[in-house]
């Protein structure tokens, strides 16, 4: 078929796992740029997959659509459709998936039908309570969408943005001390046997996740060159 591969045994599967606010986003759009990789989290490709029409997204936008949530099995169909594209040849990172053993179980016999496996399964560790103060005090501009924070990043000039003047800041609903501490509690409860099983398969991958940007870039590049290798 044309613009599609069988999927590369050689290519990487990382997956990346931290709490809210632990940079993932950020950090895999730096490993996409360093390495080639490509970041596929759950959510856009359930987007994709509904938008294209393929079969599995037909079936997810059923289930959508009626208010409910995608199965593991429409959601590991929607990946394996994703993981045979072309684009993905030198390997991708998984965010948002798996979120628990069962699908982590799912997914290595996905993989394995392919020849494939996971890589690294990285941790970005980080701590709690300086978590709850860096995501409870982030605000955006709402002209331009800047990124801002209280401590951190404050406007030049209270309540106007420095990049486009605007004075429409806007804050998540969610991004309070309470919201986000109870967030950081969940995590940890559901993702806990998610690190333990990748541990007891020696795949884990722990990274400080508190330092600077480009210090935990480099040591996520470092892994993701090791694991791929």
């Amino acid at each position: 078929m044309d613009g599609v591969t069988t999927p590369d045994a050689a290519s990487a599967v990382l997956i990346l796992l931290g709490p809210p606010g632990a940079g993932k986003g950020t950090q895999a759009r730096m490993l996409e740029e360093e390495l080639g990789l490509v970041q596929l989290s759950t959510g856009d490709l359930l987007r994709a997959a509904v938008a294209a029409g393929t079969q599995a997204g037909k079936a997810a936008r059923a289930v959508m659509e009626a208010g409910e949530l995608v199965s593991d099995e429409i959601a590991l169909a929607v990946l394996k459709d994703r993981l045979a594209d072309a684009d993905v040849a030198k390997g991708v990172i998984l965010d948002g998936f798996p979120r628990t053993t069962v699908q982590a179980e799912a997914l290595d016999t996905l993989l394995d039908q392919s020849g494939q496996r996971i890589n690294a399964a990285i941790s970005l560790e980080v701590d709690d309570s300086a978590m709850v103060t860096r995501i409870s005090g982030r605000f955006t501009c709402g002209g331009c969408g800047e990124g801002y924070h209280d401590s951190f990043k404050p406007t030049e000039k209270t309540g106007v943005c420095d990049k486009c003047g605007s004075t429409d800041m806007k804050r998540r609903a969610d991004d309070n001390a309470e919201t986000v501490a109870a967030r950081l509690d969940a995590y940890h409860t559901q993702t806990a046997p998610l690190i333990a099983y990748y541990d007891q398969k020696g795949a884990l991958e722990r990274v400080d996740a508190m330092g600077a940007i480009d210090d935990i870039a480099r040591e996520l590049g470092r892994i993701a060159k090791h694991a791929a290798a």
